[in-house]
């Protein structure tokens, strides 16, 4: 690594992780803001921590990990089990600090980085924590759980002057990155209408996870799980299968409607839809959970200088027995690009200039003297060269074998770190701007509404608030999927 692109500061000061370590008596406190003091440690390298060490949280870790000079220092997670397990994964050459209290986490002078991969209901909680803390921050999508708590973080991320990346690791992927230079150049033309679905039909892909027959009020630290949600009696089906519950996830919608709403935002470069609704049901996995297994989305997205205006429709369904094609299509009027995250097909078919007559059409039921008088006049206005369309194209692209998005979605966010600033890829205000559609589903779908949502301002907006432009948009609290916040 090129030592121009090393840029190093001071370490934190004693004084520094004293005023750190102050927010550790509190419930929910957090250290008091600590001055950009350091870009990254003094010994060349990015020292990581990561705070929830469950699948996710151990996928990014080695993904991380997959990126030259990054070390990873301390991990914390609220079962022991998963504790023992990073020691001997990650430990084995060194001592690897590891605690249930994220919050000693936060103050440790060694840690450069933090990697939030909780549960949803404590994404906004700990990187709001984690930037007082004067901490870098990789936080998993959704960025938070609820449309109200969007502003809070992108505002401590501000003031912080830290670098923070959201977790939706696809847009990273060459596919992806295809797809945004081939929407760029205008190959398909106007977008009009976008679709994108995201199927399962098996029980771990539906979220119920393996649960650890050591699990206990011993073994796991259930009150602090619970954190903001309701109090209920510790359950380990709710604390390792927490997806299946609104308290403390986000449901099919804020786990893989995001990956597809922040692709698309990615490739087109929209702010986001005006109008959300969604509709679903719970059809087959019937098992004590209260979010869908099945739900579609449609969202309206309005004009702007980079696009026209056009429809977008989100399906997922864990209960799909049939054919499973995982794929995001983008019509244009001339042309489409359906993609994943390994591979592209775009085809390109323009229409002719000339409408053309006959067949299924109503030139045959004019008389005689007029269908000649017709075909004089459609002479004169479409000479031959305008009867044709051009030849239909199609463009294959396959992301090389070695393309690893996980590893370039973390090397976008370490490269920044490096460099002090908080341009990543997937910052704080593109992470709220493809979070916001999708908790609005969740919203739809739970009080049957429509939700108008402001993507400039990333407000919600009152419908019935006058049009005029005169008078800002009402701002509606955002109903939450669980009990009000204790």
């Amino acid at each position: 690594m090129q030592s121009n692109r090393r840029t190093f500061i001071r370490t934190l000061s004693a004084a520094s992780a004293i005023v750190a370590t102050e927010g550790l008596a509190k419930p929910f406190g957090a250290p008091a803001y600590i001055p950009n003091l350091m870009k990254v440690s003094p010994n060349d390298k990015i020292r990581i921590a990561t705070i929830g060490m469950g699948i996710q949280g151990n996928f990014d870790t080695r993904a991380a990990l997959r990126n030259p000079d990054i070390e990873l220092v301390g991990v914390a997670d609220l079962y022991t089990g998963r504790l023992e397990h990073a020691k001997s994964e990650y430990g084995k050459d060194k001592t690897l600090f590891t605690t249930r209290d994220y919050r000693e986490i936060l103050a440790r002078p060694d840690v450069d980085a933090v990697l939030i991969v909780t549960p949803d209901h404590w994404h906004d909680h700990i990187t709001i924590a984690s930037l007082k803390a004067g901490k870098h921050v990789y936080c998993e999508k959704p960025m938070v759980q609820h449309l109200n708590e969007g502003k809070a973080v992108i505002d401590a991320w501000k003031k912080s002057g830290k670098t923070m990346q959201v977790g939706s690791q696809r847009i990273s992927s060459a596919a992806f990155q295809e797809a945004k230079r081939l929407v760029e150049a205008g190959e398909i033309g106007a977008i009009n209408y976008i679709e994108s679905n995201s199927d399962r039909f098996n029980a771990i892909g539906a979220w119920n996870y393996s649960i650890p027959p050591d699990a206990s009020p011993q073994t796991v630290d259930w009150d602090r799980f619970l954190g903001d949600a309701p109090k209920r009696p510790f359950d380990a089906t709710r604390f390792f299968r927490w997806r299946n519950y609104k308290d403390y996830g986000t449901g099919v919608a804020g786990d893989l409607f995001i990956h597809l709403i922040t692709g698309v935002h990615f490739v087109t470069n929209t702010l986001g839809p005006t109008r959300i609704f969604s509709s679903g049901n719970l059809a087959y996995w019937k098992d004590g959970r209260d979010v869908p297994d099945v739900m579609s989305c449609i969202m309206d997205y309005p004009k702007t200088d980079q696009h026209e205006a056009f429809q977008m429709v989100l399906r997922v369904n864990f209960a799909n027995a049939g054919k499973i094609n995982n794929v995001t299509r983008i019509i244009g009027n001339e042309g489409q690009i359906e993609f994943s995250e390994d591979n592209l097909i775009m085809t390109k078919k323009k229409l002719p200039i000339a409408p053309g007559y006959g067949n299924y059409d109503s030139f045959f039921t004019f008389t005689e003297p007029v269908q000649q008088e017709f075909v004089k006049q459609y002479d004169a206005k479409y000479p031959p060269d305008t009867r044709t369309a051009e030849p239909v194209k199609e463009v294959k692209f396959t992301a090389p074998k070695d393309d690893d998005a996980h590893a370039k979605h973390f090397g976008n966010f370490f490269e920044n770190v490096r460099k002090g600033s908080q341009g990543t890829v997937e910052d704080p205000v593109f992470g709220f701007r493809a979070a916001a559609p999708v908790l609005a589903c969740n919203e739809s779908y739970f009080e049957q509404k429509v939700v108008y949502w402001d993507p400039v301002t990333m407000t919600q907006k009152n419908p019935s608030a006058p049009a005029s432009g005169k008078k800002k948009p009402s701002v509606t609290a955002s109903s939450k999927m669980a009990a009000k916040k204790s």
